[in-house]
């Protein structure tokens, strides 16, 4: 779940740009970057999406732990981040990047982005490496899982049973209910594409898109538009009871009776894992390890759920009360193998595209 300001975008504006955005992510910039310095010896540049939060107490707590000065920069997307620092490969804007998921990790990889990090990490990290990464250059901070959320007060108040499962989205007993986030635009909608992929498989998860299309899916920019926007229990007067989200979102809907006032249905996950990575030619290289290993310390990683509403990765990190109860894991999250989205990303998001635009 991702606490973003609401940009008011239908599908029909997200159909404008995604042929665009598919053809040239790199015009997204990072923003503080451009042709600024990387940084020095003295400063650590850290290069991320526009969802990644730290507080400043944490901020502080780095630069008198370090001594260096943090800088951070945010692109507009996983994507535009990615793109920027694949297009800056061996002279890059900062010292370290974070945000890389595993639905975009093996195209930094092809591109030598990454310098190998080397360093030790705590019990708990290595258990997410990325299978692909042999000399350790992606390094692992939180995971999540993108699910389908259903509004449950919504169902219950019309005596009506919420859907269980990605099949039952194309029933039209919930025609009209789903709103996904774009997989052009958002991780989140891209992780959505992908676990249809891992459904229905490479020849089948079209004729799944098509059905859902034909349900009068709604698809919007991002998750803010789709959860925030959207969704009955965003807070702006949406209209749609089913959303993707996130495992972690129920707890952020406990009302005054103690109780969450929607559900994530756990048959319908993509596991997603986020990494951060020493920049190949970075500036400041040691400074990006000792930020690294900060995100790694208990306090950044305690600080995840709350603040990105995201899993810590090293073990033994206690979550917050609510989350036990209501945040459960799905047992078997969906994936694809990195290399198999690498090579077919652009074909899947090409036709992914031409379906939601029919």
């Amino acid at each position: 779940m991702r606490s973003r300001a609401r940009t008011s975008v239908r599908s029909t504006a997200v159909v404008a740009g995604a042929t665009a955005l598919l053809l040239a992510v790199s015009s997204c910039s990072l923003a503080g970057g451009g042709d600024e310095a990387a940084g020095d010896d003295d400063t650590v540049v850290l290069l991320t999406h526009s969802d990644f939060v730290m507080s400043d107490e944490l901020q502080r707590q780095f630069e008198q732990e370090s001594g260096h000065d943090l800088q951070i920069r945010q692109s507009d997307s996983v994507g535009a981040l990615v793109t920027e620092v694949v297009d800056d490969a061996g002279e890059p804007a900062g010292d370290v990047a974070f945000g890389v998921d595993n639905t975009f990790a093996s195209r930094t990889l092809d591109a030598d982005v990454f310098a190998p990090y080397g360093e030790d990490v705590p019990a708990g990290v290595s258990d997410y490496d990325l299978s692909t990464d042999d000399d350790g250059r992606l390094v692992p901070v939180d995971n999540s899982d993108v699910c389908v959320n259903v509004d449950t007060t919504w169902y219950a108040e019309r005596g009506q049973t919420p859907p269980q499962t990605l099949e039952d989205l194309t029933d039209p007993a919930y025609r009209g209910q789903l709103v996904t986030p774009s997989a052009a635009y958002s991780s989140t909608g891209l992780a959505f594409l992908l676990a249809s992929v891992a459904e229905f498989g490479e020849d089948g998860w079209q004729g799944y898109w098509s059905d859902l299309m034909a349900n009068d899916t709604l698809v919007v920019q991002d998750w803010t538009n789709a959860y925030q926007g959207e969704f009955t229990q965003g807070g702006e007067d949406g209209d749609r009871p089913i959303v993707v989200s996130y495992a972690s979102s129920p707890p952020f809907t406990v009302g005054d009776d103690g109780q969450p006032t929607t559900q994530a249905l756990l048959d319908t996950c993509y596991g997603q894992v986020e990494y951060a990575g020493v920049l190949d030619g970075a500036a400041n290289p040691e400074g990006a390890r000792e930020l690294i290993a900060f995100m790694l310390g208990r306090d950044m990683q305690e600080a995840l759920p709350e603040s990105m509403y995201v899993y810590p990765v090293v073990a033994d990190v206690p979550l917050p009360r609510d989350w036990s109860r209501f945040a459960p894991r799905s047992e078997d999250p969906r994936a694809v193998d990195p290399d198999e989205i690498e090579a077919d990303r652009q074909e899947w998001l090409t036709e992914w595209t031409d379906l939601t635009t029919r």
